[in-house]
């Protein structure tokens, strides 16, 4: 079947979940409250507040907690770090620290070497590269554009995060085809979560499960590899 687009997951793909869990997460968990505090009166931390008072809320109503409580909204935001709760204003949140520290050089980001080499392979065939992450689109940004391979954010010619769907509902993955103006059956989507995997294939894309530890599964309804080496398109 014709690939005429490639939209892929970062975490466990493209690049380690280590470089995630051991780097980036750490850093913004021991920046955020002075991030926040220094910038609470910015309208986009603002807004990120608000919706984090919002989401409150909704699970508990009556809480109290209101988007000016600026020390229980902190809390709150760490406690969604240490549980990677895929909540949008921390996702946002964490993109504006990871730029500070990105731009400041205190890391770069991961890339498998072989996601690399063929994400260049295929945009210099003509094929456009999108991604979909449950990070913020600025933070997928980030990561690419201050990979430890350089900048490689002019590979993509989009971006989606949480505030398309979330990445195991069907309907994203309908709506980012729709965006895309192309018939689902024509996208591909690659990614290291099976439950992502299975609702992209019933949104009508092709898929390809990427295991990059352990043994690859014996029965799987996607195809199955470890490298971006072994994706036939």
């Amino acid at each position: 079947m014709t690939v005429t687009a490639i939209l892929t997951d970062i975490e466990g793909t493209t690049s380690s979940i280590a470089f995630v869990k051991e780097v980036l997460f750490p850093y913004a968990a021991s920046h955020l409250a002075g991030y926040v505090r220094a910038n609470q009166h910015d309208p986009l931390v603002q807004q990120q507040l608000h919706a984090t008072a919002q989401l409150l809320e909704e699970e508990a109503p009556g809480s109290g907690i209101s988007s000016a409580d600026t020390d229980a909204l902190i809390n709150t935001l760490l406690e969604w770090i240490a549980t990677d709760r895929k909540a949008t204003p921390l996702k946002v949140l964490q993109g504006l620290i990871w730029e500070a520290g990105y731009k400041n050089g205190d890391y770069v980001a991961h890339m498998y070497p072989d996601a690399t080499a063929n994400l260049k392979q295929w945009h210099q065939a003509g094929i456009p590269l999108y991604v979909y992450s449950s990070g913020s689109v600025k933070a997928q940004q980030l990561f690419f554009g201050y990979s430890q391979d350089g900048d490689l954010l002019p590979l993509f010619r989009g971006h989606f995060d949480t505030t398309v769907g979330g990445k195991q509902k069907v309907a994203s993955y309908r709506a980012i085809a729709q965006q895309l103006q192309r018939d689902s059956h024509e996208v591909l989507f690659l990614s290291d979560i099976k439950a992502e995997l299975d609702a992209a294939a019933a949104a009508g894309m092709q898929t390809c499960w990427l295991v990059r530890d352990g043994e690859l599964p014996t029965q799987s309804p996607h195809p199955v590899v470890s490298s971006f080496d072994d994706i036939v398109l």
